[in-house]
This record gives C-alpha cells, structure tokens and sequence, in this order.
C-alpha cells in the first residue's frame, strides 16, 4: 500500500529580486491511501518561480519521472485499479462566491489541487486554494498558458466580466474544459434585452415590458402603467440590475427589492436544479435601504417549495436551455433566475437570469453541497448531465454578510479586522469567506471592498443555522463595518439580536 498524505494549497510569501510580494504555491495531495503493491513514493517540493515567469515551469517539478500530479495519480489509479479521474482546477475570480467554489473543491474527492485567480488573502490564509494573484484574468492567452503548463483539467470562471469579455470562449477553444458559457451565450444577463427577446420567441413567461433608452420615455411608460413595476438596466449590474417598485416614487426613485431565486446547472441540453437558497438585497433590516450586491442568504428556502421549483425547470429553465441551443450559442454553466411568483396562480414569471453563481448564496449553497463539485461541472462541461443526481445536507445553512461602512455608497477601506480565526471556532459548523480582503504589512486582515466578509454556518435546521452564524459574527472585532441583524426574518419568527457591546 503506498500512502499519500500531505496537503494543498499551502503557500510561501516571498520577495523576489524586484521587491514584489509573490506567492509560490507548493504542491501535494489529499490525504489519500492507494490500495495495491505500488510502493511509490513521492517528494514534494515548491515550485520554482523567476522573476520572469511567476508560475515557475511545471517540468521542474518532478513525481518519480512523472511531469504532473495527474500524470502520476493516473498511473497509480491504474495499477490499484481505481476509476476515479482526478483533475487540477484553476477558478477565475476572487470575491466570497469563489472562496465558496474553492472550499467546494478542495472537499472533492476527485480534485488534486485548486488554484484561484486573482483570489484573495481569506481564499489562501484559509488554504482553500493556491492563489494566483498576477494572473490577468481578462487576458485569454495568459490564463490558457497558465492552464497548460499546470495540466489544468478544469476552469471554473465565477465572475461575468470575463464571461462577457469571452474567456470562456477562448479556453475552450484551447481544449480546456470549461464551466461558464460563451460570450455570446452569456448575454443572457449581459442584455436583459436580449433575454426578453428569447422569452417571447420560446414561450417562456415572464413579465410584460419594453425597452426605452431616454429616461422621459420610460417615466412615462411607468406612468401609465402605474405600480408595481420592474425596472432593470441592459447591461451587467453585479447583482443589481433589477427594480421592483411597489410604487411610481420608487419606480422613479429606482429602488430595489426581493426577487425568488432558482438555479440550475446547465451542459448545453440538460440542466439539473440546485437547491433552494434566498438572498437579502436591501442594505437595511427590514429591507429598507438602497439596492445591494446582497446582504445574506440562506438554504434551503421555504418558499421554493420542490412542486415550485419543478414547475420552474419545465416551464422557464428547460425551455431556455432548448432556445439557446436552437439559437446555435449552447448554454453550459449556471443559470441563476430571479423569479416573481403571481398571487392569483401561484405561477413564476422569469424577470431576469444571471449567468453564474449568485453571490451570497453560492456561500450557503457550497457548504450544503455533498457530492463531488469537481465531478459534477466537469459532466457539465462534457454534455453528460443527463442522469446526475446531487447529494445535499439535510440540514440548513445561513451565511452573514459583512460589509464597510458606508456601502453601498462611498466607504473607507484599510480598517482593520481581528478575531477571525476565533469567529470560526466559537460554534460549529461555521466558515468564513472573503470576498474584499488583503493582509498589511503586520499580518492583519484589512477591509479592501464594499462587501467583505460572509460569515457562514450550517446547523439541523435554519434556526440553528441562524444562531450559529450571529454567534460568529459578533465575535468578530471590526470597527470598520457593519451587518444587518434580521437575516432570514422572512422564513424565521423575528429575534431582536441585542447591540454588540
């Protein structure tokens, strides 16, 4: 039996001849056992870097004769027998949503290693992913280079700028296997218009609307239609695109509220839904306040009923999944629809779609998640949906989200956070990402966005769930930001959290 365990996604700080902070990632494995008569064993090392190439040449670093980690488990898969294929992942992006798909991925049983670019200091302080920091993420031929010379089987890209500005495209091309859909394919949230417009040619229902690019003609037909009323900008908004008014003044004022969400996973003809989670977008308890990237979430959502969410498969998602396909731009990644339920039916008309995971409620959704996420997009990635089945927690999960002062206007960043390491241990359970977060010169996390912190617990039900992640959240010392205190007040009775002291 030859057994490897160590691990991935440790990393050294180093300064190089230029006086630049860098990371050089170290390579290893999951803690894992071969069954056979290998008595391989295998030296782990850093990867070497230059001041040249800050990846460091994969050929430097060698598994007994073997050039890659995944040259060298596929030969000991073979003579143990086992099936199981194993792949490096690179994720694109650098917020809470991929140090959720970071944590998502290092559980998998199938992933060797994950690799995060840009990330951020919670993704590789937390060793959930190997973070990349100089990769230009915008730049196809920098990312594709840096998948071929560290074997990477699988990109996951999280946010829509570079799915809008084509990567997706462009690794694919390169034969790299890639979960987001093309450009052309994500203009289902780049252009709310172009989605509309797929809708009326599919049958797909949704709300009535028109399009109006002066401000004058679109008050007058808000007017004239009166309220409520969903105003949205074409175009990419991160999350907050969309308007319900409950009245002509907010309809004017352009004030967001609540929307039901629903996901899916899509591999270009089949899609299969996730579980359901519910996000808070206003910045105030209460839903008051200006729109948000989103305040908190939590899993599963009782108003997502499993009837509602089959009726939102059949009639929404698995038509616009044929539509695309007809319309020659196959869909392959997450469809993230944000659903109004009619009062009188009972039925969900589509206001919009998103074309990756939400944020915060990929957090909520990630913890739950049991199966294998490295397998599952990779099925996506390859057309072969058709007949899997996800495994979910039978319990709840909340996350928190931690924002600085200010947001979503102007805010100061730099101020310092503490008590991180002590928040996540006080209940259990508990995980926190980062999404807007860099370490100073003392070694001490510092707020760097608008959101920045999703304080995440998982618990037998939502209630627990709930305690869990507000026990966490006040254990955190940050002078600098600020939450919001009713977090799941919509399926919860209201509980007066008491001022921190």
């Amino acid at each position: 039996m030859a057994c490897i365990s160590s691990n991935f996604g440790s990393s050294l700080r180093i300064f190089d001849g230029h006086h630049r902070h860098t990371s050089r990632p170290f390579v290893s494995f999951h803690n894992r056992c071969v069954l056979g008569n290998s008595s391989s064993v295998f030296h782990v090392s850093p990867l070497h870097s230059n001041p040249v190439n800050h990846y460091g040449p994969r050929d430097c670093c060698l598994f007994n004769g073997y050039r890659s980690f995944s040259a060298a488990f596929s030969s000991l898969a073979l003579d143990s027998g086992l099936a199981e294929e194993r792949v490096a992942v690179l994720v694109i992006g650098g917020g809470g949503r991929e140090h959720a798909i970071c944590y998502a991925l290092k559980k998998s049983p199938s992933c060797d290693a994950v690799f995060c670019a840009p990330g951020n200091a919670g993704i590789s302080s937390a060793g959930d992913a190997s973070c990349i920091s100089d990769l230009d993420i915008l730049d196809s031929s920098s990312v594709i280079s840096f998948c071929q010379k560290w074997d990477i089987g699988l990109v996951v890209v999280g946010p829509e700028g570079p799915l809008v500005a084509g990567l997706a495209n462009d690794l694919v091309k390169a034969g790299i296997p890639t979960f987001g859909p093309s450009s052309e394919a994500a203009a289902l949230e780049g252009s709310k218009n172009f989605m509309k417009n797929l809708c009326d040619k599919y049958g797909i229902p949704t709300a009535k609307y028109h399009t109006f690019t002066d401000s004058f003609a679109a008050k007058k037909y808000i007017k004239e239609q009166g309220a409520p009323i969903v105003i949205k900008a074409d175009g990419l908004a991160a999350g907050k695109g969309v308007i319900v008014a409950t009245t002509l003044e907010e309809a004017y004022e352009a004030v967001d509220s609540m929307l039901h969400r629903s996901f899916a996973l899509v591999d270009g003809e089949n899609a299969i839904p996730l579980e359901s989670a519910q996000d808070h977008k206003r910045v105030g308890d209460g839903d008051t306040g200006p729109n948000t990237g989103g305040m908190g979430a939590y899993s599963p959502a009782p108003v997502l009923t499993n009837e509602l969410i089959s009726v939102v498969m059949e009639s929404i998602i698995l038509p616009t999944v044929k539509g695309m396909s007809e319309e020659g731009c196959k869909f392959v990644g997450v469809l993230y629809a944000g659903l109004m339920i009619e009062k009188k039916s009972g039925l969900p008309k589509l206001i919009e779609y998103n074309v990756r995971f939400g944020d915060p409620e990929c957090q909520v959704l990630m913890v739950r998640l049991e199966s294998d996420l490295a397998q599952v997009l990779l099925a996506a990635c390859r057309g072969e949906l058709s007949g899997v089945s996800l495994n979910w927690s039978s319990g709840s999960a909340m996350v928190v989200v931690m924002a600085s002062n200010g947001y979503p206007g102007g805010y100061e960043k730099g101020t310092v956070i503490r008590n991180l390491e002590e928040a996540e241990n006080v209940a259990p359970s508990t995980k926190i990402f980062h999404a807007g977060t860099a370490l100073d010169s003392n070694g001490n996390f510092i707020a760097t966005g608008g959101r920045v912190l999703g304080v995440t617990a998982m618990g037998r039900d939502l209630q627990e769930a709930r305690d869990r992640a507000y026990q966490a959240v006040e254990e955190i010392n940050w002078q600098g930001g600020f939450y919001r205190r009713d977090i799941g007040w919509r399926a919860l009775p209201q509980k007066k959290l008491s001022p921190k002291a």
